[in-house]
């Protein structure tokens, strides 16, 4: 069983109706491996979501922690995160092979949001309002990394348990992503790419106020 662990400001009718991923889960539907754990109406950062569903006493034995403006375009997606999981204890679309000080997004490698080289990138996310949007290809994919992209993230339950893995409710909206994988690769786990199509109606709230309010706790929190 693989829980889809999200969040939402839409009610559970409109979700169901018209958003990226409630649309995409009832396309999935007949894959019956697939469980939604959907925060609606919701007012918490999503590491308060994302903790909560992983520590239910009930939780699957995959979380796939997703944004809920994200297509899932792989209707192959259950296999392809058991497949991804067999290789890596944390799974995402896109990352970094590498981490450099000050770091403020898995893509760029300064404040003026500067573009790490492309040999250090990895994965491909589609962008557009509707599924199956222009791909961005960043690089290939399976590949190692040290960060990856908080758009799309999945683990084994028992593995982030075991290893005392959660997500710091700190970082509400943004930073929670590359905070997750310093942590999970502190605790000596294998964190990569792994190819899985999905398209991201969103590309990121980079430079706001609530954004460098973020990036400031992180800075404060690792001291890079």
């Amino acid at each position: 069983m693989i829980d889809v662990i999200s969040a939402t400001r839409q009610t559970e009718q409109a979700f169901w109706a018209g958003s990226a991923l409630g649309l995409s889960l009832l396309r999935l539907h007949q894959d019956g491996r697939f469980r939604a754990r959907v925060a609606f109406e919701n007012q918490d950062g999503l590491p308060v979501v994302y903790n909560r569903g992983l520590q239910a006493d009930d939780c699957a034995e995959i979380c796939l922690f997703v944004h809920d403006d994200v297509w899932l375009d792989d209707y192959h997606l259950a296999d392809r995160l058991i497949d991804g999981l067999s290789r890596y204890d944390v799974i995402g679309v896109a990352g970094n092979r590498r981490r450099v000080a000050g770091q403020p997004a898995w893509a760029f490698v300064n404040g003026q949001f500067q573009w790490d080289d492309r040999e250090h990138l990895s994965g491909s996310v589609g962008h557009g309002q509707a599924p199956f949007g222009k791909v961005s290809r960043y690089g290939p994919s399976p590949a190692d990394c040290e960060l990856l992209d908080g758009v799309l993230l999945a683990a084994r339950t028992s593995t982030l348990r075991q290893r005392g893995v959660l997500f710091d409710p700190r970082f509400r909206f943004h930073f929670y992503d590359l905070d997750f994988c310093r942590t999970a690769r502190q605790r000596d786990l294998r964190v990569g790419s792994w190819p899985i199509s999905i398209t991201h109606q969103s590309g990121g709230a980079f430079g706001t106020l609530s954004w460098r309010e973020g990036w400031q706790t992180y800075l404060g929190k690792w001291g890079d």
